[in-house]
């Protein structure tokens, strides 16, 4: 079996360098690294739409669209974590690829001590002010209440994810996708077995899926938190981490944590744009009514199983891309970045053509009457046609983010979502177009900041920025491959 499987992956890996996507050999240590982060991302996006599809089953309509209002909050907690751990993935890998490991342990610490420190008000807001909260997205009384519901439930969920989230970049930044994927895969079916139990055993409906989520995420928090203190997991197959957390300290770095939140931050801005763009769009979609709030959700939902893909790819770019800029091989660092890229559209392209012959039967089990169909369907297939501007953004952000390049990856998803989806959207409810407004919305989302951040690596300034944190390297002592205007303008810059 073993061999049959090493027969097809040089097979794919032969085909792809024949088509001039990616060298067989940089296509292999990608997808070993890839690979269990594509599953471990299909496991975290699965369990919010295993929920939604078991309330719209157990619940209907105004059970979705109320949990489509509550999931929206739950995504902005999902990004605030990928945003931290953003910075962890590229400190982590940094440090670990010029093989300072204490340093790379400590960067863990302090990375941690923020997402609790992050998480913490999170938890808070979302018990107090429940209704508040998604009476902002939703005039009607039944999704209010369902998703209220959903919200309180999951509050301390926050907590644990943030939590996992930097576990997961952790793993990643050392090159061990492997122990992360057992983990979130083992929660996600988790999820599902008690969500399943909760909502149709003992009928508690949204409430039931919200306790099935924060268990399985705490349950996820305890398996990682072993391998993070340095445990062996025995006969399991995974790995402790080799940059662990230690009871010894120090416990603060103030240069660290500065280095951290100076990396961190524009992520942060960068996926929380991407995050609470979804709010004005709940809203759009609220005056069309509840079939079209839940119709919108399946779409993104389905978008965003789809891009499970760019978990493994984006991150294999920031950890190959980071890595080999800690060992001051640029030109390396720069032949993954674009061929990954290439890599990443040609996927997201043909599964998206999959998706939109399917798109019908997929949306069925989201809606409880068959005249809602077609416009589920209809955001199925338009948020497929949309994930490839998802495959180009993520392993473009992943490329700069491998180099601690993240401010104008966050500009350009400022401009995608609010100089360009919002105002199409809202033409919606006052003109003629009408829910076609939001199909557009949901394509300039994703291809206006996957053009940008496309460009910033063709620049290629972003290997000037790396030379800032790397861990034994200064700009006169960096290799710097002369050849195209953008690295002679990096190396101009790191010599001034």
């Amino acid at each position: 079996m073993t061999g049959r499987v090493t027969g097809v992956v040089a097979f794919v890996a032969n085909l792809f360098e024949r088509l001039g996507i990616i060298d067989a050999e940089r296509f292999r240590p990608t997808m070993e690294l890839a690979w269990p982060r594509i599953i471990t991302g299909f496991a975290i996006m699965s369990k919010q739409t295993a929920d939604l599809a078991m309330v719209g089953t157990a619940v209907g309509t105004a059970g979705t669209a109320g949990l489509a209002y509550a999931l929206a909050y739950w995504e902005l907690v999902t990004m605030l974590g990928l945003g931290l751990a953003g910075g962890t993935v590229s400190l982590v890998s940094q440090n670990y690829g010029g093989e300072a490991t204490d340093r790379a342990s400590l960067v863990v610490t302090q990375s941690v001590l923020l997402a609790v420190v992050f998480a913490l008000p999170v938890v808070a807001v979302f018990l107090a002010f429940p209704n508040a909260l998604i009476e902002l997205l939703g005039s009607k009384a039944a999704p209010i209440d369902h998703g209220r519901t959903y919200l309180v439930f999951v509050a301390p969920a926050a907590l644990f994810e943030l939590c996992n989230l930097i576990a997961s970049r952790t793993y990643t930044g050392v090159g061990d996708t492997f122990t992360e994927m057992v983990a979130r895969a083992g929660g996600a079916v988790l999820n599902v077995l008690l969500s399943g139990l909760l909502i149709f055993g003992f009928g508690l409906g949204v409430a039931g899926a919200a306790i099935g989520t924060t268990l399985s995420t705490g349950f996820v928090t305890v398996v990682l938190a072993w391998g993070m203190t340095g445990r062996s997991y025995g006969w399991l197959g995974m790995a402790p981490s080799p940059v662990p957390i230690t009871a010894d300290g120090p416990w603060i770095d103030r240069e660290l944590i500065r280095e951290l939140i100076e990396i961190s931050l524009p992520e942060i801005g960068r996926r929380l744009a991407a995050g609470a763009v979804v709010f004005p769009l709940l809203w759009i979609a609220a005056t069309f009514g509840p079939v079209i709030v839940t119709a919108l959700e399946v779409g993104r939902r389905v978008r965003g199983l789809i891009n499970s893909v760019n978990w493994g790819l984006s991150l294999a770019a920031s950890s190959l891309v980071g890595q080999h800029l800690g060992s001051s091989e640029e030109g390396e660092a720069a032949a993954y970045g674009t061929a990954i890229i290439r890599l990443s559209v040609v996927l997201y392209a043909g599964i998206a053509a999959l998706v939109i012959v399917l798109s019908e039967p997929i949306a069925v089990p989201f809606v409880s009457e068959s005249s809602e169909v077609p416009a589920a369907a209809a955001f199925v297939a338009v948020g497929a046609v949309s994930s490839i501007g998802f495959g180009l953004d993520g392993a473009a952000a992943g490329v700069l983010l491998g180099a601690g390049d993240t401010r104008l990856p966050f500009l350009a998803s400022l401009a995608g979502r609010y100089l360009f989806a919002i105002p199409a959207a809202l033409l919606g409810p006052v003109t003629p177009l009408g829910i076609a407004a939001l199909y557009l919305a949901l394509l300039l989302e994703t291809y206006v900041p996957g053009g940008i951040n496309y460009w910033l690596v063709r620049r290629g300034r972003w290997k000037a920025v790396s030379r800032r944190y790397r861990p034994s390297t200064t700009g006169s002592e960096t290799e710097v491959e002369v050849g195209t205007g953008a690295e002679d303008e990096a190396k101009k810059e790191t010599e001034d």
